[in-house]
């Protein structure tokens, strides 16, 4: 019977040897330590329910957590900048926010709602 080494690199891979077989030693590469947020968590559940096979082409490649951590920071970076935008457009200002603030939160509220509605359509369901 041939002497069997217990380690063994070919092709640039390297191989352990279990039992009778060589296996290559396979990992993941580390994870950058920026938590995933609201929208990152939606898209990894939409990617998961409804686009499997983009969804696995990332988790076997790596890049699904980098993948998520980009979509949360443009969702979050995206509906700020259009919640400015649209308030200003609308004429909430802090003026009408001293006068009544019942009705600045529930315009706010509005206002930040389709801005969402829209960013989740574009970013997290495309």
């Amino acid at each position: 019977m041939k002497n069997m080494t217990a380690e063994l690199n070919q092709n640039g891979i390297h191989y352990t040897l279990h039992g009778d077989y060589y296996l290559p030693d396979l990992g993941l590469p580390e994870k950058a330590s920026a938590p995933i947020g609201h929208y990152g968590r939606m898209r990894k559940t939409y990617l998961e329910e409804h686009r499997p096979g983009l969804y696995e082409r990332l988790l076997l490649s790596g890049k699904l957590y980098e993948h998520l951590v980009e979509i949360d920071a443009c969702c979050a970076e995206r509906i700020d900048r259009m919640v400015r935008r649209l308030a200003e457009a609308e004429g909430i200002t802090e003026d009408l926010k001293a006068k009544d603030q019942t009705a600045w939160v529930g315009r706010m509220n509005n206002v930040r709602q389709r801005a969402e509605e829209i960013v989740l359509e574009e970013i997290v369901y495309a």
